[in-house]
């Protein structure tokens, strides 16, 4: 499905490193190239090429906003990731917490999500996963407490690839007054996200997972929590005026969270990644790409020396390893036949409390796979035995 946009393919390579970052296509490519061959800044020259680029930045609001059903684009902060989102969340927003309010994690969280919740000195506490290492509303009813202030979880996590029953959640959540923060970054180019449908609170995605080029991220906040959410950053682009004995007027929002000279380049390269998107559609991207992973799971089920973990999960990710080799042998082993995938703890280092291993390998398939490259895995994985 559209190989052809993606010049790396034609090396030969088997990407199976998806869940880290996607493959670029070439319309976002050349989107990039076009404002650095014609460069200006935005919002602050009032020549035509100055003009031009700010409207197309700030239309690049609207596209996101359309993509994920928000109320309005003043919704819409551009960061330089989800991991910068996360923390603008954390430490822009829920700075007022106590020490013995409670944020509901699991351990399966991206360290993106479990680190800035520490740093913030709050009592994290972890939602158990069941028999499948999945999250259940039911397994969240036994861990919430009146102290709990925020329940924050991956939409599909990294490495289990598990996709939550976020609707739910969030629906109890708000029946007991606590605010919900979703982290899209394995989600966003995967499956459809309505945020208002949802009602989510705050969500948080990364461009580089969805077609898009490093760099650039997207904070999502209903404009009620953004209005009181605390700049991380302060310069030129977020203020309206200041004076030499300190009186400062702030921008209104989201211009007042994007302090100094944007990654604009990374946002016109994300707004060609969601147009791209569209174009296939979203719904389809899903089916095949679940497609692929029963596929895979039902061909690596036959070798008896491989370990899949997460089989039954329903989105693109498979974590597995091979019995007698450490996940970065096996990794190793497969590049030497031109197949990427990733080894290690994949940033959930404390996951390995639950499924009682460090490290595994882990394939994450993107619309560009095919069932051909998996059959090439398969054999390649069945010479070992």
């Amino acid at each position: 499905m559209k190989r052809e946009d993606f010049p790396i393919l034609e090396t030969g390579i088997i990407y199976f490193d998806n869940a880290a970052t996607t493959l670029k296509p070439k319309q976002v490519i050349e989107s990039i190239n076009d404002y650095y061959y014609y460069p200006a800044n935005i919002h602050r020259g009032d020549y035509d090429n100055a003009v031009k680029i700010s409207n197309l930045y700030e239309d690049t609001r609207n596209i996101v906003k359309e993509y994920i059903n928000a109320k309005s684009s003043r919704e819409i902060v551009f960061t330089s990731g989800a991991t910068d989102s996360l923390n603008r969340i954390a430490f822009g927003y829920f700075n007022y917490l106590k020490e013995d309010d409670e944020v509901l994690l699991t351990k399966s969280e991206h360290a993106s999500n479990i680190l800035p919740w520490h740093e913030l000195g709050v009592n994290v506490k972890y939602i158990p996963l069941d028999n499948n290492y999945e999250v259940t509303l039911d397994n969240i009813r036994k861990v919430v407490t009146n102290k709990t202030k925020v329940i924050s979880l991956a939409y599909i996590t990294n490495v289990i690839g598990d996709v939550r029953p976020i609707k739910e959640i969030i629906e109890y959540a708000h029946e007991l007054g606590i605010l919900v923060v979703v982290d899209a970054a394995q989600a966003i180019s995967h499956l459809r996200i309505d945020v208002r449908n949802l009602d989510v609170d705050f969500l948080a995605f990364s461009g580089h997972k969805m077609g898009g080029p490093t760099g650039i991220g997207v904070l999502y906040a209903k404009e009620k929590l953004l209005i009181n959410m605390r700049p991380m950053f302060f310069g030129g682009g977020m203020n309206v005026g200041f004076t030499s004995d300190g009186v400062r007027i702030y921008e209104d929002v989201p211009w007042r969270h994007e302090a100094g000279t944007p990654n604009i380049a990374g946002v016109l390269g994300l707004r060609k990644a969601i147009m791209y998107l569209n174009d296939i559609g979203l719904e389809k991207i899903a089916d095949y790409e679940l497609s692929l992973k029963k596929y895979a799971v039902s061909s690596l089920e036959k070798n008896p020396n491989i370990v899949i973990y997460n089989p039954n999960s329903t989105s693109g990710i498979i974590a597995f390893n091979y019995r007698g080799l450490s996940s970065q042998e096996l990794a190793s082993y497969l590049n030497k036949y031109n197949i990427a995938v990733r080894s290690g703890s994949h940033c959930a280092k404390v996951l390995s409390d639950e499924i009682g291993i460090n490290n595994v390998c882990r394939i994450s398939f993107c619309f560009y796979n095919t069932k051909e490259e998996i059959d090439k895995l398969v054999r390649v994985l069945n010479k070992l035995g």
